[in-house]
């Protein structure tokens, strides 16, 4: 059946918003230029942290990660999308549709993970801050990466193949911008049962463990700054665990009202809604982390203006390290 549907169907027709073309060209300048500063800011973000050695240290290591991810998952469909919009025939090739579905699913999952690895992260620098150096290695680290990394590609396999061993029966028009998951597996016309209880399981185990596992680190980390005597050590907290747990909030609160929110009465909204989380989300974190991140900003300014990078302030590169001491103080 798998075969069938492979040499039955060679390309996709994408629908996208073909009723509504002045609001496709709002969209095509509008998702260019967010794409754009998504690319740009992850990019910029992957460069600090390679280029400055005060940024070599786990958190900044995971926010790598994350913004190599974020890159990848808008690369996935975003260029073809905006190319599309220009077309009046939208289509991709089977083997296009497959890759992106792939991709698009494996980055989501891997970012998931990813989040409640710095959550962890963020835990031992406040909770457990003299295992820190043992807890928290370079090669550990690694590990952690790789771990994501690959949990979210083999889910991502898994449930691809099982899509396209699904009956489709010739259909070839997806509902939607690019190919996701659900918009294809609409197409079927056999039982999909199968694709449905591997997908909440796999929801359940790389989504919703992982959200989580980011709680039960955060309530740790708020009753370990709650008995924290000094206003000083209550705004290191905050600030290094701001901006992560901004993040985490804007991608599952996207998350949440995208699949959770009532079924909206024109399709079209819901399409809005996955290009939002597709590409606005995306773009959202190298400007959190760099508007609520002063080593990120000293970063950029040293590579702005070389005669800084050899600042006297040679505290930076143990300040993790003081601020964890200060909590065992006041433990």
């Amino acid at each position: 059946m798998g075969k069938a549907n492979q040499t039955a169907v060679t390309e996709y027709v994408l629908l996208g918003l073909q009723e509504h073309r002045n609001l496709e060209t709002v969209l095509l300048l509008l998702c260019l230029g967010v794409y754009s500063v998504n690319v740009l800011g992850n990019a910029l973000l992957i460069g600090l942290n390679v280029l400055d050695p005060r940024l070599h240290r786990p958190m900044y290591f995971f926010l790598s990660n994350l913004s190599l991810m974020d890159i990848c998952g808008s690369s996935s469909f975003v260029p073809l999308m905006l190319v599309n919009f220009l077309k009046a025939q939208r289509t991709i090739s089977f083997p296009g549709c497959a890759l992106q579905m792939y991709l698009t699913l494996a980055l989501g999952s891997t970012e998931c993970l990813l989040l409640a690895v710095m959550a962890y992260d963020r835990y031992v620098a406040i909770c457990q801050p003299l295992r820190y150096p043992e807890l928290m290695s370079g090669q550990t680290c690694v590990w952690m990466a790789v771990l994501s990394w690959g949990a979210g590609f083999a889910n991502s396999l898994l449930q691809s193949i099982l899509t396209w061993r699904a009956p489709f029966c010739g259909h070839s028009v997806i509902n939607h911008f690019f190919c996701e998951i659900l918009a294809v597996l609409k197409l079927a016309c056999g039982d999909i049962s199968l694709n449905a209880l591997f997908l909440v399981v796999a929801t359940a185990v790389l989504s919703l463990a992982p959200f989580l596992l980011i709680c039960v680190s955060y309530v740790f980390i708020l009753a370990t700054i709650l008995r924290v005597p000094s206003a000083a050590g209550w705004h290191k907290a905050f600030s290094t665990c701001s901006a992560h747990l901004a993040v985490v909030v804007v991608f599952y609160g996207t998350i949440s009202f995208m699949y959770f929110k009532p079924k909206a009465k024109d399709p079209n909204l819901d399409k809005i809604i996955a290009l939002f989380y597709g590409v606005v989300t995306p773009s959202l974190n190298p400007i959190i982390y760099s508007l609520r991140n002063a080593e990120v900003k000293a970063a950029a300014t040293a590579l702005k203006f070389p005669l800084w990078s050899h600042s006297p302030e040679q505290g930076r590169y143990e300040m993790t390290f003081a601020f964890c001491a200060s909590f065992s103080r006041a433990g």
